[in-house]
């Protein structure tokens, strides 16, 4: 029921356009529950599996939403360099802290179910860009779509002025976008946070704490991958809204 009043009140806000975000709801949902579950469960890498789940849902939702398009093509283009840029920093920076991944909820209760062949650790990197991949999206596509509309009104502009231009659009959102991640995992986990604090427990043996330990990692990395998607997009968005030719349709 709650489902149903959010797809109502969804479409009836944004019409025809708000059916495809409804589509690409269902369809990334559909995609975890169908693909990256069961595939994990058998014993496929799941970084690999992660990253083949993010390339095929930010294909499927940015094209549905922008078309086959420059914008479109840029939106991409940025989202895999800067899904890319987090799984390469959560695979080091996991190792470098040894976080071993039992922190996931579950994760133990798994292992003691029948599924020793998990990685968990491989399983917790996959979760932290797959967390993260959906900001990560967002934000390519404002600065895409920021790039794409100067390029309609000013064809004649040169492509570094171009990429100058995405670079001071994705300046004025990245902040709030990494405040929205620290938000949504802080969020989460707002009783440990209490649970800490009404103990007593230093600042130091927090932050040690591999709970608290895997949260902040997941929160940083998610961030750094944020930061970088914006000057990836614009740089994408100068070579490809300025191609001659199918990617160099703006809209």
């Amino acid at each position: 029921m709650l489902f149903s009043l959010f797809a109502l009140l969804l479409i009836a806000f944004g019409g025809k356009k708000k059916k495809k975000t409804l589509v690409s709801f269902v369809f990334a949902w559909a995609v975890i529950w169908k693909i990256v579950v069961p595939m994990c469960l058998r014993g496929a890498d799941p970084i690999l599996i992660c990253l083949c789940a993010v390339c095929v849902l930010s294909a499927a939702i940015i094209f549905l939403v922008a078309g086959f398009t420059g914008k479109g093509w840029t939106a991409f283009a940025g989202t895999m360099l800067g899904v890319l840029s987090s799984c390469a920093m959560a695979w080091y920076f996991v190792g470098l802290f040894k976080i071993n991944g039992a922190i996931l909820p579950y994760s133990q209760a798994l292992l003691y179910s029948g599924f020793e062949n998990l990685n968990i650790a491989d399983l917790y990197i996959g979760a932290i860009f797959l967390s993260s991949s959906g900001a990560v999206m967002d934000l390519s596509m404002d600065v895409a779509a920021g790039m794409s509309e100067i390029v309609r009104r000013n064809p004649d502009l040169p492509r570094g002025k171009l990429v100058e231009s995405g670079l001071r659009i994705g300046r004025s959102v990245v902040g709030t976008m990494a405040t929205t991640l620290l938000l949504a995992y802080s969020g989460g986990y707002l009783s440990l946070m209490m649970a800490f604090s009404a103990q007593g427990v230093s600042p130091s043996d927090f932050i040690n704490n591999p709970y608290v330990a895997s949260e902040f990692v997941k929160t940083i990395i998610g961030s750094f991958g944020l930061v970088l998607v914006a000057p990836f997009t614009a740089l994408a968005g100068g070579f490809i809204l300025k191609a001659p030719g199918a990617f160099s349709r703006a809209n």
